[in-house]
């Protein structure tokens, strides 16, 4: 729960390099494809194909930065003679007016590089800061942020890096790594103590986590030994209840309208985690700009 395995956090360790992680350069690779179409006509009209530029990329305010070397690698794509200088690295406090990165090369490779370069570097670096904001809220507590599946198709490697750089934690990558018991899993399985029967019996050693909305769910899943107990959209004075009946047994976590309003007083309650899909879902864009020189 607390860690993510393989992924972006090799290819992170091994930048740069022209042998990346497959599924960062199909990525890359799909999404040039959709901006460049036949290619791009207006700096094809304007401007010579032998025309060299440099160019900055400018923090236009407070971020968290994360996805530096993912922007790079866009420019290596297009043109691998680009040289792209960074001047911060993931997961720096940056503040605005600051220089993040220099470009030089092929002034058309550039230009065509630039939206998906700071589309990607702004989602990411807008994850981070956002992530940011909610783990300083839980100072001095022990609950951990965690992020959820609600990410963005194709992704959710990049946004759970991303989370990780803002000092977040990832909960499960998938429907494959972890047993997540939900609302509709019980439901269709015939309740809590039915449905972790079956986990224990079929996936071995894989926690089981799962989410209830009662004190009454929250004793049944005591009783059937789960790993992990959420405690979902409870009000928090049910949910203050609910810690002290689990009283250290499990680890619990606490999800549901998670805002940077509320988690505080929801960690305070004394979960180990809070978790939140906005960190993902809702997190605005960073303000970056890339200018030719």
């Amino acid at each position: 729960m607390r860690t993510v395995a393989g992924g972006i956090d090799e290819v992170m360790n091994i930048f740069p390099r022209r042998d990346v992680d497959p599924y960062l350069t199909s990525l890359i690779e799909r999404a040039l494809s959709e901006d460049l179409g036949a290619g791009d006509i207006t700096s094809e009209a304007t401007i010579p194909a032998e025309s060299t530029s440099e160019a900055v990329m400018l923090a236009k305010q407070h971020l968290v930065l994360a996805g530096i070397e993912v922007s790079r690698e866009v420019f290596l794509i297009l043109d691998p003679t680009i040289q792209f200088t960074p001047f911060a690295k993931d997961g720096d406090i940056i503040h605005a007016g600051t220089e993040l990165a220099r470009l030089s090369g092929n002034t058309r490779a550039l230009l065509a590089g630039e939206r998906l370069a700071l589309n990607l570097l702004q989602h990411l670096s807008g994850i981070a800061t956002l992530t940011a904001k909610y783990v300083e809220k839980l100072k001095g507590l022990k609950a951990e942020v965690l992020d959820t599946r609600k990410t963005l198709p194709g992704l959710r490697q990049l946004e759970k890096y991303a989370v990780r750089m803002g000092g977040g934690k990832n909960h499960r990558m998938g429907l494959y790594d972890m047993i997540l018991i939900k609302d509709n899993h019980i439901k269709a399985a015939g309740g809590i103590t039915k449905a972790s029967a079956s986990a224990r019996t079929k996936t071995g050693t894989l926690r089981i986590e799962v989410e209830t909305k009662t004190l009454d769910e929250v004793r049944e899943a005591l009783a059937a030994k789960v790993d992990i107990i959420m405690l979902d959209n409870m009000p928090i004075d049910i949910m203050r209840e609910a810690v002290k009946l689990i009283a250290g047994r499990v680890l619990v976590e606490a999800s549901g309208n998670v805002t940077l309003e509320t988690v505080r007083q929801i960690a305070e309650t004394g979960v180990d985690f809070v978790s939140s899909g906005s960190l993902t879902h809702s997190a605005p864009a960073a303000d970056i700009s890339m200018k030719i020189k």
